[in-house]
């Protein structure tokens, strides 16, 4: 069950549901937490939550695991980018705006320069970050992951992160999500978000 919030944070949610004006998408390494607080942040601000990974496999009719080991990454890329063009409204009309929704997407989709190109013209990119001992601990939790299936995971995630840094540093929000619960880091999510659209005079 997802914790209430605070009333301070339920009044900058109120605040930044009245001038969203096109999806929120949250990018950054596996395990820091997009899914997670996508979900949470999503309902704080009465829209719809999709996450990418679930969207791809549901157009796939395949397990992102079995995608990567039946075609290899480079077909899953280019799904991936597919499904998330679709997700953001890529198929409406010129100038209609896509639905207001929230979307997680997978830890490479920000790294694929089209992909990245889409999300920065159709969305609010939100990068999450989370330093390397929180991102080994969280992706213990799960044996889906299949850039992990090979090696060390935390050499991995640590030649990841430093891979994708530059990418994911295009993404106009940084928010770090810590150890702590997830309740906090939405906290910080909505504050910047709110930061941002101000910015830009939504």
């Amino acid at each position: 069950m997802t914790a209430a919030l605070t009333s301070a944070d339920a009044a900058v949610a109120a605040d930044v549901a009245r001038r969203l004006d096109r999806p929120v998408v949250l990018v950054g390494m596996m395990g820091v937490g997009k899914s997670s607080v996508g979900r949470r942040l999503a309902q704080a601000l009465g829209v719809g939550f999709v996450d990418a990974d679930d969207a791809i496999e549901e157009a796939a009719q395949m397990t992102i695991p079995d995608i990567f080991a039946q075609f290899g990454e480079p077909h899953f890329r280019d799904g991936e980018r597919r499904v998330i063009a679709r997700l953001l409204g890529s198929e409406l009309p010129d100038g209609a705006a896509p639905q207001v929704k929230v979307l997680a997407t997978g830890g490479g989709a920000f790294v694929n320069p089209e992909t990245r190109a889409l999300i920065l013209e159709r969305g609010h990119a939100i990068w999450l970050d989370a330093d390397l001992d929180t991102l080994v601990e969280r992706t213990a939790r799960k044996n889906n992951r299949p850039l992990l299936q090979q090696g060390n995971p935390r050499e991995t995630l640590a030649r990841l992160r430093d891979e994708r840094a530059a990418a994911y540093a295009q993404a106009p929000i940084h928010v770090l999500s810590g150890n702590g619960p997830h309740q906090r880091t939405l906290g910080n999510v909505l504050n910047a978000l709110s930061a941002h659209l101000a910015e830009h005079g939504r």
